[in-house]
């Protein structure tokens, strides 16, 4: 009952909000529990992703997959057809091209893909960027938000994609406990938002991030999800700036990197080089077209 109540409090909140701004809800992206007729992108998205991958892909917002510890808002239908082509291009695509098949992602990456359109805030002040829920599903935020700049993507988009998939990996093939030693107890867990003023300053500690304080499993699928989405020259610069705590990352990823290869033959330089081709290739892409 209580999650019934909280979930009209959220449909009448975007429902207010919508009317504030004399927009009414996009009747292809609002909450929706009956089942809707599918339109052309419904359509696409059964032969790009459910056909392909096996991978359900979901836009409008519905009740049984949202979060209600959060005021939520959903994804705009323009936005969700962005978001559908550059998560294939950037995200599901590289893995097929490094491993010459779509069995890698079709086999391991989560069944569900669910949009939300707005971000979800903590009472800490700090915010969700993405969820994975056992290995089933991954929940992405702030669609609306989308702009087409690859750092503005990485950042909010597919760094998180590669974080909330490489702890699935985790999930299925633990990575070494030797990891866990090299920065002990210098974890931070919940306070990692104010233990470092930044994450250069969290950099000299040994963490990739400040996110990446809060605790082991996050601090390995955080080195691996900024490996890749960023050029060779952006690590190298973190490594040439961190000082003593560069040893200690180098540490690190040396064995984020070989629990990738050698748990499923995936070598980290070759996925870094295909996705940074890929994100030189963002403004050319169509991105409204459905073909």
């Amino acid at each position: 009952m209580k999650k019934y109540i909280k979930y009209l409090a959220i449909a009448a909140f975007a429902v207010f909000a919508a009317s504030c701004q004399e927009k009414p809800l996009d009747p292809d992206s609002q909450i929706l529990d009956s089942k809707v007729e599918q339109n052309e992108f419904d359509q696409w998205l059964v032969t790009n992703y459910i056909d392909t991958y096996n991978i359900m892909f979901k836009y409008r917002m519905e009740k049984n997959e949202s979060d209600f510890n959060y005021w939520l808002v959903p994804a705009t239908y323009e936005n969700s057809i962005k978001m559908a082509k550059l998560m294939k291009f950037l995200c599901l695509e590289p893995y097929d091209e490094i491993t010459g098949s779509r069995e890698f992602i079709k086999s391991y990456y989560p069944k569900m893909i669910h949009l939300v359109g707005s971000g979800a805030y903590r009472n800490n002040g700090t915010f969700v960027l993405g969820t994975a829920e056992g290995g089933l599903k991954i929940t992405m935020y702030f669609v609306n938000e989308m702009q087409l700049d690859p750092d503005y993507l990485n950042e909010y988009y597919f760094k998180t994609m590669h974080h909330e998939f490489a702890h699935i990996l985790n999930q299925t093939k633990p990575y070494s406990t030797d990891f866990n030693a090299i920065s002990g107890s210098e974890y931070v867990t919940d306070t990692w938002s104010d233990a470092w003023a930044s994450d250069a300053e969290a950099q000299k500690s040994g963490f990739i991030s400040q996110y990446a304080s809060s605790e082991p499993g996050e601090d390995f699928v955080e080195l691996l999800s900024i490996y890749v989405t960023n050029p060779a020259s952006y690590w190298n610069n973190i490594i040439k700036k961190a000082g003593a705590g560069a040893d200690i990352i180098n540490a690190k990823f040396e064995i984020v990197y070989n629990y990738m290869l050698n748990s499923w033959n995936i070598d980290l330089n070759e996925l870094r080089d295909v996705i940074q081709e890929r994100q030189a290739q963002i403004g050319t892409l169509d991105l409204e077209t459905l073909n």
